[in-house]
Parts: structure tokens; C-alpha cells; sequence
């Protein structure tokens, strides 16, 4: 699947003001992306704002250090987003991943389009620009750097290498390729210090959320032989931990370092209620697939949904479905 980079131009050119959106409980793909995107778009004349429905989790700051993303009905109003001529929606295609972005963006006459990677897609109305073999938004925002013409600088490059870096689990997951060594490449020589953005996002720790990784390995649970791993965390346990909802990000990885691993996931319950899914896989079963089971979407081998409900009928709706999956993909 290639993209359209000539029409994107086209419908960057278009447009005069323009605002960037994401997804809800963003990660440093859907950050790095946006702000990277920002600074490309200025390059050419363009006003741009970045606009989220939730806002930047304070473990993820450092990406931001000029704290220009907003978060709507807090740092702006709906209202002050009337001139804006083109929303360009990075890093998700799904209507519930918008979160309170999704009244905005049904409601606005201005015209719409995405850049995403995600296999998972909704109807926006909008123009879609998607690669799903890419590994990262990121990439993306590259290829649309060199599409219009603009030149990476030291700014752009470390959000891009982190949205990269996380994205590929530091260049650990299948997607990678000699292509993906090549864009980070080009990040390096732009300026980006990796080594300073790996202190930022993994020697930052507090004490709450490695208290609540230890919760998390100690309800390890496994069937099919050792085969299906999923863990989880409850809404108390933030009070109880010290944690923050954002110090969840990554912890279902950790599952997948248990030799014989194939597919992992993880219930993360919420302070205003339900229940975030995560799913990593491994094998034959594909974790867009599972989340689509549950109104989710993703990639097939990571992907996630919310889910409303007790926690045991939760788990046992996802555990059974996952299973069943498993068993039914070993039969054939």
C-alpha cells in the first residue's frame, strides 16, 4: 500500500489554518508525530495548532518542552477552532480513540484527512493518507516532510525518533527493517541524541509505577501452557500504588519476555470507569482482530479497545474469546 504523497501536498497547500489532532491517552507516537508535524507545516507559512482530547501524560513532557499541545474544553474551546480550514488526524483512524475531539470533527464543515498506520478504520468523512506496513506515524511524517519539500532539523528529529523508537519497541518488533535504520539515521545526523531521549522515557522512574509493575508481574496468569500470559490492574491501585494511569504504558511488554509467550494482554481499569485493552501477539491470532471483538482496532501484532463491565466478567469475555481464538487457529 503506497501513499499519495502529491495529493496530501495538494491538500496541505490548500489550506491556511490548520489543526492537528490525535488520540486519547497518547503515547509518543501519536506526540511525536503531531508536534514534528507542526513544525514541517510552519516551515511552509501554515498556522497550526496541536488540539487533543486528553491531555499529554506528564511522564511524556519532555517531548513538548514549549507545552503547545492543547486539550479541548481545557486550553481551548470548541468555538476557537471555527477558522480552522483542515483537521489532520495522526496516528489513529477510529471514532473512540478522538475521544472528546470526535464532536468537533463531526460537526466541522472544514475538510479532514489522515495519516495513520493503523489496519483499524472508521469512516471520517475525511481524505485518508495510511500505510499500514509502516512501522510508525512517524515514518509517515517523514515521507510527508520530504513530500513537501522540507528538511529535517534537530527540532523535528527528536520528537520523530521518539514516536520511532517506542513505536518499534526500540527497533525490537518484526516491523522493523533496514528502511526503519535508515530514517533513524537521517534523525541522528539531524541532531537527536538517542541516549537522552532512552534517559527521558525509561530512567525517569517513580517509585508508584514500579510499585505498580510489581502488581502487574505478581497477577501473572497463564494458560494454554504457558502459551496465552494476561495480568492486570484495577482502578484502586493507583491510590494504592502511587501510580499515575499513564505509568500502565508498556507494561504489557513485559509479558512477552516470558519464554513461550504467543499472545499476551492486559485489563488496565479506569478512574472514571471501564476497562483499557491491550494485546500483543505473536502468533497466527491477530490482535486487531481481538480488539475489533471488543469495538478496538489496531495492528495485528499489538492493538487495544475499552470495554465497560465488572472486572471478572470482563476478564473471563476477554480471556474466553482470546482462547477460543487460539485453539481454533491451532486447529487449521
Amino acid at each position: 500500500m503506497s501513499i499519495d504523497w502529491n495529493g496530501f501536498r495538494k491538500t496541505v497547500s490548500a489550506a491556511r489554518e490548520i489543526v492537528l489532532v490525535s488520540h486519547i491517552r497518547p503515547d509518543c507516537d501519536a506526540l511525536g508525530s503531531e508536534l514534528a508535524m507542526a513544525l514541517i507545516l510552519r516551515k511552509l507559512g501554515k498556522r497550526v495548532r496541536i488540539v487533543n482530547g486528553q491531555k499529554t501524560p506528564p511522564n511524556l513532557a519532555f517531548i513538548d518542552p514549549e507545552s503547545e499541545i492543547m486539550e479541548i474544553g481545557s486550553d481551548i474551546q470548541p468555538s476557537e477552532l471555527n477558522d480552522t480550514d483542515l483537521f489532520l488526524v495522526l496516528d489513529t483512524s477510529a471514532w473512540v480513540q478522538v475521544g472528546p475531539m470526535r464532536e468537533v470533527l463531526e460537526n466541522t464543515p472544514a475538510r479532514k484527512a489522515i495519516l495513520d498506520h493503523h489496519v483499524s478504520q472508521d469512516d471520517f468523512g475525511a481524505e485518508v493518507f495510511k500505510r499500514t506496513t509502516a512501522e510508525a506515524t512517524g515514518v509517515l511524517v517523514v515521507e510527508a516532510a520530504d513530500a513537501l519539500g522540507v528538511e529535517l532539523d534537530a527540532a523535528m528529529a527528536m520528537p520523530l525518533f521518539a514516536a520511532i523508537a517506542t513505536d518499534t519497541g526500540w527497533f525490537r518488533f518484526s516491523s522493523v527493517t533496514a528502511g526503519t535504520y535508515e530514517v533513524i539515521a537521517r534523525l541522528v545526523r539531524a541532531g537527536v541524541v538517542p541516549s537522552e531521549i532512552y534517559g527521558h522515557l525509561h530512567e525517569q522512574e517513580t517509585a508508584g509505577r514500579m510499585r505498580l509493575r510489581g502488581r502487574v508481574l505478581s497477577r501473572i496468569e497463564m494458560d494454554l501452557d504457558g502459551r496465552l500470559v494476561d495480568t492486570w490492574i484495577l482502578a484502586r491501585d493507583y491510590e494504592e500504588t502511587g501510580a499515575l494511569p499513564s505509568d500502565t504504558e508498556d507494561l504489557i511488554n513485559h509479558l512477552l519476555q516470558i519464554k513461550g509467550t504467543e499472545f499476551a494482554f492486559i485489563i488496565v481499569g479506569q478512574r472514571s470507569g471501564g476497562f483499557k485493552l491491550s494485546f500483543r501477539s505473536r502468533c497466527a491470532v491477530e490482535c486487531n482482530v481481538v480488539a475489533s471483538q471488543f469495538d478496538g482496532g489496531g495492528h495485528k501484532a499489538a492493538a487495544g479497545a475499552f470495554i465497560e463491565g465488572e472486572f471478572a466478567d470482563v476478564r473471563k469475555r476477554v480471556l474466553d474469546h482470546v482462547r477460543e481464538s487460539m485453539m481454533a487457529a491451532s486447529r487449521t
